[in-house]
């Protein structure tokens, strides 16, 4: 740690529950009204990485939650995240990566999307992301933790939605956080705007992943 004053703290390679992290989503034009909570959905049965070379985000929160979904072979699931969220974020040299597995004649095929990487960064407003696993360099900014979860307020507030999470459980909140080399494995990704400059997708056989 190399501050313990309100105005700063860092943490190097910090474990996942509590860092916060961010993802992309292959679904591109993400464009609900600003200010809104993305729409409700279950989880699919597929995990994805990220990578990302900078992250800085606005007005940070984090909590636990469960996401419902399912396996990839239809039957019901949970799957224990921790969602961080950002009233707004920029985000450098974004990668994620996708596996779909055992695809007949073909095997593995996976998809690849990049953005981000040029002058103009990744930008986007009311981001959610439920995280399973991450690791990065973190500084936050006049960060608070143990808060009750439903009165985190430097954030955009709890999601809702397809995810359960105790409003009176463990939270923590920040007025700034900044993240470098993250590599993460998320559930989930939603937003009330998501700007992807500079987007190029690939598919391909094989497994071939942002890490």
């Amino acid at each position: 740690m190399e501050s313990q004053v309100r105005g700063g703290t860092r943490w190097k390679r910090f474990a996942v529950v509590m860092v916060p992290s961010v993802a992309a989503t292959a679904c591109i034009g993400v464009a609900l009204a600003q200010g809104a909570l993305a729409a409700s959905f279950s989880v699919s049965g597929q995990s994805f990485k990220v990578t990302t070379k900078e992250l800085v985000g606005e007005g940070f929160s984090q909590y636990g939650a469960l996401d419902e979904g399912y396996t990839l072979d239809g039957k019901k699931t949970a799957h224990p995240v921790a969602v961080s969220a950002f009233k707004s974020a920029t985000i450098k040299s974004l990668c994620q990566s996708v596996v779909t597995p055992n695809i007949p004649v073909l095997g593995n095929v996976s998809l690849i999307l990049r953005a981000g990487d040029g002058a103009q960064p990744v930008e986007a407003k009311n981001l959610y992301i439920d995280v399973a696993d991450l690791n990065a360099d973190a500084t936050f900014t006049n960060i608070d933790i143990g808060v009750a979860a439903k009165d985190a307020s430097k954030g955009p507030g709890m999601k809702g939605g397809g995810e359960q999470a105790n409003p009176f459980g463990f939270a923590q909140q920040a007025d700034k956080a900044v993240l470098k080399d993250v590599k993460q494995t998320a559930w989930a990704t939603t937003a009330g705007t998501f700007k992807l400059s500079g987007l190029k997708m690939s598919l391909s056989t094989g497994v071939k992943e942002c890490y």
